[in-house]
């Protein structure tokens, strides 16, 4: 039976300790961070490790790889590729593009990203960010973001989700229904919404456009509009009414970081209290040993319908094999990217 939960991992190589737990417990996937890679010959190894503990190659193993500040691979080993903010306006960011012009851009780069990723084993990215970012709103979104209008977001967040398939990679649409007018960092503290219900049905619109991707995760922001009391991923209410009901996603629903700030109570209570409250998967970043057990011993199995849209999801993933391949056709699309400045 799969744990309803994707784990993190201590360092660069498994331990001894992980690939026994791993394999006993057997997490819905893994997700990847800094302080796991090191040059292209280890993450790859690494990612076929993950893979070879139950021979599975439909494996999701994760990565935060949207370009600009939010990205786990980088020089000197890995492309720099840049933030959605400076695709959606172009190199100098100082004026407009044709949306027709910004779609292409953002398709071929992420397309590029993502054969990038395939050649590594990673066979999904937390990306597309579909936050509509507000004026006055803390920047943790910032240029992280495709534009400033629900319009705009919803498009070039589209073409972000076709560049990646065509790679063979899986995007996470996040954050679900909406981070942009949060007033601090949900890494910090728990931001709360008090925008009304119009309002925060705009910012939900490129999630309502995008509600057929198979995976998301969850905002820990409180929408005082849809519940005073609890923030989004821990919100039955709001999962139930907003997420799978006015959004219409129906894919694999996973919470941001159970170690964000914005959440309260120890790590296996945070695990249960966003499964309970109707996400599919609970999301545990940091591969300490000892929490990753507390909080396997603390969840439910997973659900029938959660499970049913884990096998959805896991069905788009693929293996990629010829690195050198991928290379050449990355090259090529770069090209043609940085020819539509």
């Amino acid at each position: 039976m799969t744990l309803p939960v994707i784990f993190g991992l201590a360092g660069p190589e498994l331990t001894p300790d992980e690939r026994a737990f791993f394999r006993d417990a057997n997490p819905a996937g893994y997700i990847l961070f800094g302080r796991n890679i090191e040059t292209p010959a280890q993450l790859r190894a690494l990612t076929d490790a993950l893979r070879a503990l139950r021979g599975d190659d439909h494996l999701p193993i994760l990565i935060d790889q949207e370009g600009g500040r939010v990205a786990r691979l980088g020089a000197p080993h890995w492309q720099d590729w840049p933030a959605a903010a400076a695709l959606a306006r172009g190199a100098t960011l100082s004026e407009e593009v044709a949306e027709s012009q910004a779609a292409e851009r953002v398709r071929l780069n992420y397309e590029a990203l993502g054969l990038e990723l395939a050649a590594m084993g990673v066979t999904v990215t937390c990306a597309p960010v579909l936050d509509v970012p507000q004026a006055d709103a803390h920047d943790i979104i910032g240029d992280r973001a495709f534009g400033e209008t629900p319009e705009q977001v919803a498009t070039l967040g589209r073409a972000c989700m076709d560049g990646l398939t065509l790679a063979g990679i899986a995007g996470v649409i996040k954050h679900i229904p909406g981070h942009g007018r949060a007033l601090s960092d949900s890494h910090e503290s728990l931001p709360r919404v008090a925008a009304d219900a119009a309002s925060l049905a705009a910012d939900c619109q490129p999630f309502s456009e995008l509600s057929d991707a198979t995976m998301a995760m969850t905002a820990h922001v409180v929408y005082e509009a849809w519940d005073a009391e609890y923030c989004a991923s821990v919100s039955a209410r709001v999962i139930e009414e907003q997420i799978r009901g006015c959004i219409g996603f129906d894919g694999l629903l996973m919470s941001d970081d159970l170690d964000m700030k914005a959440l309260s109570g120890d790590l296996p209570s945070r695990a249960v209290a966003v499964l309970e409250a109707g996400c599919d998967i609970a999301l545990n970043c940091w591969g300490r040993f000892d929490d990753m057990t507390a909080i396997a011993e603390a969840v439910p199995t997973i659900t029938e319908v959660a499970q049913e849209r884990l096998l959805r999801a896991r069905s788009t993933l693929h293996v990629a094999q010829d690195s050198v391949a991928l290379a050449a056709r990355m090259a090529a699309l770069i090209a043609r990217r940085d020819a539509l400045y």
